[in-house]
């Protein structure tokens, strides 16, 4: 069974993301309470989410990392993007009920209260989130976590929000053009609607056993040329990730005389090389004598024979 280690940074930001998300949330709420704006209202709708989204990357993220057992033998590691998808969903379902405040509004548009003291604290709210998915999405794409990555990335759609917003607002006080509030209002909404399909979207594609990155494939291969001394060649090299985990397995091609052990001496070698490149990895090397290769079939990786 694979071996997990508990990743301590990620769970211990996952864990703080539930206290600043309700912060967040809160200055929000207050910034709409003393304005009665509708833009800022939608800014806190999505913040909502946001409260949501940090309970359930905490917990997945725990599940994801427990060790492999018998009825999981691979480990949990794919939990993560069932986290990510869910978050996708909840950021489309922030963006619908803003398009739904926002419609009414635009009937009835009136200018914001006390706009300043507003501004003011979205802006605080604002400049929270943004150094805070900064480091979700930077620790999330390092340590492979897809739920860290996508509560960043929902964050950072929240930060463009609140931008979006305080130059709107601001628009709207110095024209007297109560309409722009809303308007912005909508604006947002399909920002925010384009970030959640993205994360669903990247999400799924984790679920789907998607390969490696080009230039991590590129990266076994090229350790395979390094380390492969003695061995004739490499075919059907494939690759799957798993959050923090990868799985490579490729058959290896040696002469019909050598024996097992020499043959586990470069497999071993091989593993080593290849899990110094991609930390996580699961190999399984398939090791077959030259006259077993299907007649006409190719050695992917070229250069291997020393």
């Amino acid at each position: 069974m694979v071996a997990v280690k508990v990743d301590p940074v990620v769970e211990r930001l996952a864990f703080w993301g539930i206290p600043i998300s309700f912060g967040v949330m809160g200055l929000k709420m207050l910034a709409w309470w003393v304005t009665g704006s509708v833009a800022l209202l939608s800014d806190g709708l999505e913040s909502t989410v946001n409260v949501v989204a940090a309970f359930i990357a905490y917990f997945v993220i725990r599940y994801a990392q427990r060790p492999a057992d018998q009825d999981h033998q691979f480990g949990h590691y794919k939990a993560e993007y069932l986290s990510a998808v869910v978050e996708g969903v909840l950021i489309v379902v922030a963006a619908l009920l803003i398009i739904q405040e926002a419609w009414g509004a635009l009937f009835e548009p009136r200018l914001p209260d006390a706009p300043v003291l507003g501004l003011a604290i979205n802006g605080l709210a604002g400049v929270i989130n943004a150094g805070w998915a900064t480091i979700l999405i930077r620790t999330g794409k390092s340590h492979r976590s897809p739920a860290l990555a996508a509560d960043g990335h929902h964050i950072m759609s929240d930060v463009v929000t609140s931008a979006g917003v305080f130059i709107g607002l601001i628009l709207a006080v110095w024209t007297g053009y109560a309409i722009l509030d809303p308007l912005l209002a909508i604006v947002v909404a399909v920002n925010i609607l384009w970030q959640g399909y993205k994360v669903i979207s990247n999400s799924l594609g984790g679920l789907m056993d998607r390969a490696l990155e080009p230039d991590e494939e590129a990266a076994v291969r090229e350790a395979i040329t390094t380390h492969s001394e003695g061995a004739l060649g490499v075919h059907d090299l494939k690759s799957r990730r798993a959050g923090a985990a990868a799985f490579i397995d490729f058959h290896l091609v040696v002469t019909a005389g050598m024996s097992v052990g020499e043959a586990h001496h470069i497999c071993d070698r091989l593993e080593d090389a290849i899990k110094a490149i991609i930390p996580g990895a699961t190999l399984a090397i398939h090791v077959e004598p030259e006259g077993e290769r299907p007649h006409g079939q190719k050695v992917e990786i070229e250069g291997t024979v020393k």
